[in-house]
């Protein structure tokens, strides 16, 4: 059991690694790798030096609610492996507990995961209001 459930947790920091890689690479074009033309609109859009801090917000929010929603669905994935594990535990009493387990701290790190997601919306929002 414990080894499957590193496997997915390597499986999810994979797919966050490689959701974020075109930032890396954003980072390496501005910094002069870049060979092509630099009047081109996606060359401007993404390495044009006078951004915003609004634009930084919004990057971080975008960044902070996909790391929120990948929580989220892990989160509920293991809630339904949880009561899959509650309905063929057979009535014996330690993996009822196992299942059981399973299942409450899931919940929790869901309403953990919302609660964040709510507090650090509320405080990005705040911080672009001014």
């Amino acid at each position: 059991m414990k080894k499957k459930i590193i496997a997915c947790l390597v499986a999810v920091v994979a797919v966050l690694m490689a959701a974020f890689s075109p930032v890396a690479y954003a980072t390496d074009i501005c910094s002069g790798g870049y060979k092509g033309n630099k009047n081109d609109p996606n060359y401007k859009a993404i390495c044009e030096t006078n951004k915003k801090e609004s634009d930084a917000q919004d990057t971080v929010k975008n960044i902070l609610n996909t790391v929120f929603a990948w929580v989220g669905i892990v989160a509920v994935i293991v809630i339904i492996i949880g009561g899959i594990f509650y309905i063929i535990s057979q009535g014996e009493p330690a993996k009822l507990v196992r299942a059981k387990s399973a299942i409450l701290y899931a919940v929790i790190g869901l309403i953990v995961t919302l609660l964040s997601f709510a507090i650090v919306n509320f405080v990005l929002d705040r911080m672009g209001a001014e």
